[in-house]
C-alpha cells in the first residue's frame, strides 16, 4: 500500500535552509545521546524479592472527531511467594486528560472515581492496610502518573486498564500521535531508589483505529517498520502491532520492550481548504451544551526577509554531559549557514550564565570560528541555572531589530532562580521570541510552553521515536513567515461562555487553533476571528449552527474540563499559591473525573464506596463514553466542517515545503540528519565527508 514519504525533494527557501540548521542544533543535543530509561513496573531497589512482571500490554488508540482516545490494558504477574504492592510509574502524555481507570477485583472490573488529592491516599493507605483490594493513580507533577495496586496476590495476575483523551495534532497537513514510554530519566532521586522491569513477558499489541472526513495520503510510523498499516475504506485506516508467545514460536519475533516511544503519522491530501471544524456534545435534558472548534486558516503568512538577532542559550550542566562534542558540531553547522545581515550570540549556563561571544558578533567567518574555538574550551558539570541563562541572553537585544531564542534544555532548573512566575516575568519584559523543543518525556514541558506562549514563539515536543526529517520541516515554516497575533474570537447569536484558552496570543504559519467553550440554547450564530499579522489586522467571519442536542461525543467535556484547569493553573503562575484557585481546579477535576495535581483516582471496592458515601458520577460519565464510543464504531465518519457553506478562508492550507522559493539539496539535509544520529563515531566523519560534497556540489 501507499506509503508516508519524507518530502525532502520538494522546495524550501534559501532561508528554510538556514532555519532548519537551527532546529539541527538543538535535536542534536538530545535526540541521539540522551540517557532514557523505560517507563515500567518498578519495586523497591533494596527488595531482595524478584521484580513483577508484566504478563500483557495492550494499547487501543482511536483518532476521529479532532480528538484521541488512548486506552492501556496490563496485566501483572506476581512470581513470588508473598503479596505485594504494584507501583507502576509511566510519563505524562502530553495534554492528556486522564480520566478512567479500572482495577479488576476478581473477575469484576470496577471503575475509579477522582477525589481531593490527600482524601484518596488516606483511603488507599487505609484499604491497603486492612488488606483488601484498592488501587490509585496519582499526578507527580509534569513528570508521570504513578499508578498503585494492591495487593498482586502471590502466583497471580492483576489486571488494569487506564484510559486518557487528547485534542489530535496536525500542523502543516501532517498529523502526529505518541504513546510515550521512554521516560527522560531527569528525577535522578526516584531512578536510584526503584528498579525496573521494562519487559512484557508475553502478549503485547498496539491497535489504532484512525478515521477522517479530510483525504488521507498515508500513515508512516517511523520507528516501528513492522507495524501493519491498513487502509479499511476512504476514510478509515488500521495500524497494528503485535507480538506474543504463539508469534515468537512461528516466526523471528522482536522481544517487546517498554522503553521506546511510538509516533504515528498520517499526512493530508494537498490543497483541501482551510476550514472551520466542530463537534458539541449536548444531552436532550441539559440546557448547557460543550463545543471544541478547530480553525485551520489558510496560507495567509507571508515570508520574513529581514535580519534576525539569534541568541542560542545552551545548557552545559552535568545532565548534558556526553553531548558536548555533538553540541560544538551543531553550533558548527548552524552558524556558517547564518545570512550576513544577522547577528548571533551564544550564551552558557550551568551553576552560573556566560556570555561566551561578549553580546552580537556580525556573521563571517572570523567571528564564528572564534566562537567554535571558545566552546572547544569549556567542560560540561555542574547544576543547572536556567534562570541566568535567560536572563544573561536577553540582555542587549535591539529594539529595533527581531530577535529569537533558541533555548536547549530539558528545563529542569534546579539552582538559583525556579519559581515558573519568574521565568514568565521575565520574558513578558522582552520584545523576543523563545524558540524551544521539548526534549524527553520528563521535561518541563507546562514552564517550557507556558515560556514560549508569553514570547509568543513556540515549543514542539520531540520524541526519539519522530520522524526527524518531517518535523524539521514541519519547525522550518515556523521561522520563515510571520505569524498571526493578538488573536480574538467572537460568537454573536448565541450564548457562548467559559472558553478556553482564554489568551490566544500567537499562531504560525500551519497551526491550527483549537478551543472549547459551553453553550446555551440553540441555533445559528456568526463566528469571527481576528489576528494581526504585521501591522494589518485580518477577519475571517462565517456561520455555524449550534445543535440542540448531540450525544456522539461526550469526551469534549473532560477536553473542556482539561483547558479550564490549564487557565486556573496559569493563573496561579501570577499569583502564587491560591487556595481558592486550589479548590476551584479541585472542584472541576473531580465534577469531570480527571486526575490533577490537586486531584487522584481511587478504586475500592464497590461496598466501600458506598460505605463511605462516594457519589458515583465519574462511573456515569465512564459508561456514557463506552456507550458513545460503541455507537461511533458503527456508524459512518462523521464530517464536522462547519462552515461549507460560508468558508471562513479563502486560501488552502498550508502543507510542508509550500511557500518556498529555492530549490533544496536532499544531500545536504541527509547529512546533517547523519550527524545527528551517529555523534562523533565513524559514520560522523563520513557525514562531514557527504556535508563537503554536498556544499561543493
Amino acid at each position: 500500500m501507499k506509503q508516508y514519504q519524507n518530502p525532502i525533494n520538494r522546495y524550501v527557501s534559501r532561508y528554510g535552509q538556514y532555519a532548519i540548521s537551527m532546529i539541527v542544533i538543538i535535536l542534536s543535543l538530545c535526540l541521539h545521546s540522551t540517557n532514557v530509561f523505560a517507563a515500567g513496573l518498578m519495586q523497591p531497589a533494596n527488595s531482595s524479592l524478584p521484580a513483577l512482571k508484566i504478563r500483557e500490554h495492550h494499547v487501543t488508540v482511536d483518532i476521529e472527531n479532532g480528538y484521541t482516545t488512548t486506552s492501556i490494558e496490563q496485566v501483572f504477574y506476581n512470581p513470588n511467594n508473598s503479596d505485594l504492592e504494584a507501583i507502576y510509574s509511566f510519563p505524562v502524555p502530553d495534554a492528556a486528560a486522564v480520566g478512567e481507570f479500572i482495577y479488576w477485583i476478581g473477575e469484576q472490573p470496577v471503575i475509579g472515581e477522582v477525589l481531593p488529592k490527600q482524601q484518596a491516599r488516606t483511603i488507599y493507605e487505609t484499604e491497603k492496610d486492612a488488606g483488601r483490594n484498592t488501587a490509585l493513580i496519582e499526578k507527580d507533577a509534569y513528570k508521570t502518573f504513578d499508578m498503585h495496586v494492591y495487593p498482586v496476590k502471590a502466583g497471580q495476575n492483576v489486571k488494569v486498564r487506564l484510559v486518557y483523551i487528547q485534542k489530535s495534532h496536525i500542523e502543516s497537513g501532517i498529523g502526529r500521535y505518541l504513546y510515550p514510554l521512554e521516560d527522560g530519566g531527569t528525577d535522578e532521586e526516584k531512578l536510584s531508589f526503584w528498579t525496573r522491569n521494562e519487559s512484557v513477558e508475553e502478549k503485547f499489541s498496539f491497535n489504532l483505529r484512525f478515521r477522517s472526513s479530510y483525504p488521507i495520503d498515508a500513515l508512516h510510523l517511523p520507528k516501528h517498520p513492522s507495524a501493519t498499516i491498513t487502509q479499511i475504506n476512504e476514510d478509515e485506516w488500521t495500524v497494528s502491532l503485535v507480538n506474543n508467545k504463539e508469534h515468537a514460536e512461528s516466526q523471528t519475533a522482536n522481544v517487546i520492550q517498554l522503553n521506546q516511544d511510538i509516533a504515528v503519522y498520517w499526512r493530508h491530501k494537498e490543497g483541501l481548504p482551510g476550514s472551520l471544524d466542530m463537534v458539541a456534545y449536548k444531552q436532550p435534558d441539559n440546557n448547557r451544551g460543550t463545543v471544541m472548534m478547530t480553525f485551520t486558516p489558510g496560507a495567509d503568512l507571508g515570508a520574513i526577509n529581514e535580519g534576525k538577532d539569534w541568541v542560542f542559550v545552551l545548557d552545559i550542566s552535568g545532565s548534558m554531559s556526553g553531548k558536548y562534542a555533538t553540541l560544538i558540531e551543531g553550533i558548527s553547522q548552524g552558524l556558517k549557514k547564518l545570512r550576513t545581515q544577522d547577528r548571533f550570540k551564544v550564551v552558557l549556563f550551568n551553576d552560573n550564565a556566560i556570555n561566551l561571544s561578549n553580546g552580537f558578533q556580525h556573521v563571517n567567518p572570523e567571528s564564528i570560528n572564534a566562537i567554535l574555538k571558545a566552546l572547544e574550551n569549556y567542560d560540561i558539570g555542574g547544576s543547572t541555572n536556567l534562570y541566568a541563562g535567560l536572563q544573561e541572553g536577553l540582555q542587549l537585544t535591539d529594539a529595533d531589530r527581531p530577535a529569537g531564542v533558541i533555548l536547549v534544555t530539558d528545563g529542569v532548573a534546579n539552582v538559583g532562580i525556579t519559581e515558573k512566575k519568574s521565568f514568565l516575568e521575565l520574558l513578558k519584559k522582552q520584545d523576543v521570541r523563545l524558540f524551544t523543543f521539548i526534549m524527553g518525556n520528563s521535561a518541563n514541558r507546562p514552564l517550557l510552553k507556558e515560556m514560549a506562549t508569553i514570547s509568543k514563539g513556540f515549543a514542539m515536543s520531540i520524541s526519539n521515536a519522530d520522524d526527524i526529517v518531517g518535523q524539521l520541516l514541519l519547525a522550518t515554516s515556523k521561522l520563515t513567515h510571520q505569524a498571526f497575533r493578538d488573536i480574538s474570537l467572537d460568537i454573536n447569536g448565541i450564548k457562548v461562555k467559559d472558553i478556553t484558552p482564554q489568551d490566544i496570543n500567537s499562531l504560525y504559519q500551519g497551526e491550527q487553533l483549537t478551543v472549547f467553550g459551553h453553550y446555551w440554547g440553540s441555533g445559528n450564530a456568526k463566528v469571527t476571528l481576528t489576528a494581526m499579522v504585521g501591522n494589518q489586522k485580518k477577519t475571517y467571519q462565517t456561520v455555524v449552527n449550534f445543535p440542540k442536542e448531540d450525544i456522539r461525543n461526550p469526551e469534549i467535556e473532560r477536553l473542556w474540563a482539561f483547558g479550564a484547569i490549564e487557565n486556573l493553573k496559569l493563573k496561579s503562575d501570577y499569583l502564587g499559591e491560591d487556595k481558592d484557585i486550589e479548590q476551584a481546579i479541585t472542584d472541576i477535576a473531580t465534577e469531570f473525573g480527571l486526575v490533577t495535581d490537586y486531584t487522584s483516582m481511587l478504586v475500592v471496592e464497590e461496598s466501600v464506596f458506598q460505605a463511605m458515601n462516594i457519589d458515583r458520577q465519574n462511573k456515569r460519565r465512564v459508561e456514557t463514553e463506552h456507550t458513545a464510543r460503541a455507537a461511533r464504531k458503527n456508524t459512518k465518519t462523521q464530517n464536522n466542517q462547519a462552515d461549507i457553506e460560508q468558508p471562513m478562508f479563502n486560501s488552502p492550507r498550508p502543507t510542508t515545503g509550500s511557500g518556498g522559493g529555492g530549490a533544496f539539496n536532499p544531500l545536504y539535509l541527509f547529512g546533517l540528519l547523519t550527524l545527528l544520529i551517529f555523534g562523533k563515531s565513524i559514520q560522523f566523519k563520513k557525514a562531514r565527508m557527504q556535508l563537503a560534497s554536498a556544499n561543493h556540489k
